[in-house]
């Protein structure tokens, strides 16, 4: 399984380098996304719907959580509905694992933070070379 966010060459990449592999569309880049395209009006409760579609239990229950979404908001927010529903299945793709694995990848966050401290450490050895890190 690869997890990042929609980009379209990282995806073409992971498509052509890993034949088989399963793509899960970052979470929280996508919620952002749709946070973002919602009317200001709808964003609260928009953004809390796509959250019960993607913390589904399953896939059945997803795609219904989805149908509602599709209906309640076609009208008020055709741009954003349009995204859920291209993207659904990019970001359901956890759903079918057991619950433990789904925390840890639904989102790009755990590689996030690992580059994150990769950097801190760099920094640290620029200002203190002999340190021991």
């Amino acid at each position: 399984m690869v997890i990042s966010d929609d980009h379209g060459g990282l995806v073409s990449a992971v498509q052509k380098a890993f034949q088989g592999a399963t793509w899960q569309r970052c979470q929280a880049h996508f919620l952002r996304n749709v946070h973002d395209r919602l009317p200001k009006a709808l964003k609260s409760e928009g953004t809390e719907q796509v959250k019960a579609i993607l913390y589904a239990p399953n896939l059945e229950v997803a795609r219904t959580l989805l149908n509602a979404f599709l209906k309640d908001y076609q009208d008020k927010a055709p741009k954003v509905t349009e995204l859920v529903e291209d993207a659904f299945d990019d970001v359901t793709a956890v759903l079918p694992l057991p619950e433990p694995y789904r925390r840890r990848l639904r989102t790009t966050n755990g590689m996030e933070r690992l580059n994150e401290e990769f950097r801190r450490r760099e920094r640290v050895i620029r200002i203190f070379p002999t340190a021991n890190l």
